[in-house]
């Protein structure tokens, strides 16, 4: 494994065999030969038998198989694939918040797992996938392709990703759309606080586009664990407000879960699939939510 690997343990890469990125847009519009693939148990022809796996389901195995050798075998399949994938990530300087209980781990450290999960999904399909980072500095890109190296190009630039700034100007972010094409899937990964970033995925939903998002919050910000005197700091605008957590407890969570469920309503409008990851729970949460058995995907 090169340098720039992020390392997935191996009980998430057992999760992650389970799961299946299904675009709906994208198999509608476009059918099925636009990309070939090499898909793990999804496909429509056989391919070749390997051992079972912790992690593979069990309609895979070949029973018959099994009768006459006594051993679990995984019928893999060979399937076309009409997607390309992208990973979005909001790497602007709220990227670079942490829960008080974890404070060495912050929400961009989880978002690379996230991406590296969602690169190790694709590649697993065969999929080609690509990298757009957005940052106070405007948009950077690892352009799509397939395979292992397109995989160690991705990671090399997720670890390189330092949070900064705010959301930037719309002009900035003209080379995504020239990138992000008609039926491909984009997955979205931030915290969704930046109206002008959800209004970007707006945009692209409505020009064809398969969004998705994957929201990264803190703890903290859900459960609101201050008490006493406590200085709030806006990481983007530098904006302070000083006040008594224990005091403000109520009001907070109150508004914080009205502008949570609105926002989740607001991408339901515009045909945007979503959920919410936090910072204390498995780092493939959302996509468990998203594309395991009876995923809103």
């Amino acid at each position: 494994m090169s340098a720039g690997t992020l390392v997935l343990p191996p009980e998430l890469r057992a999760r992650l065999r389970a799961l299946r990125l299904r675009p709906r847009l994208a198999s509608g519009a476009s059918g099925i030969g636009q990309h070939a693939s090499r898909s793990r148990g999804a496909g429509l022809e056989f391919a070749q038998y390997r051992a079972y796996e912790p992690g593979d389901e069990l309609r895979q195995i070949d029973w018959k198989l099994y009768a006459r050798s006594d051993r679990f075998f995984v019928r893999e399949s060979e399937r076309e694939s009409p997607i390309t994938v992208w990973l979005l990530l909001d790497a602007t300087a709220s990227a670079g918040q942490s829960d008080r209980g974890a404070p060495a781990r912050s929400r961009l450290d989880h978002m690379r797992m996230l991406a590296a999960c969602v690169c190790e999904l694709a590649l697993q399909q065969g999929d080609h996938f690509g990298l757009l980072t957005v940052t106070g500095d405007g948009l950077q890109l690892v352009p799509a392709a397939q395979g292992a190296r397109q995989r160690d190009r991705v990671h090399l630039q997720l670890r390189a990703l330092q949070p900064r700034g705010g959301w930037p100007a719309r002009d900035t972010l003209r080379p995504l759309w020239e990138r992000v094409r008609p039926g491909d899937l984009l997955l979205a990964i931030g915290d969704g606080f930046d109206d002008a970033g959800i209004v970007l995925l707006e945009q692209l939903a409505s020009a064809r586009r398969e969004v998705l998002l994957l929201q990264v919050l803190t703890a903290d910000e859900r459960d609101f664990p201050f008490d006493a005197g406590h200085r709030f700091r806006d990481p983007e605008t530098g904006e302070e407000l000083l006040g008594d957590g224990a005091a403000i407890r109520a009001d907070y969570l109150q508004r914080f879960t009205a502008a949570h469920t609105a926002l989740h309503l607001r991408l339901q409008a515009s045909g945007i699939a979503s959920t919410t990851g936090w910072l204390d729970q498995p780092v493939d949460q959302p996509l468990q939510a998203l594309f395991g058995r009876g995923g809103g995907a």
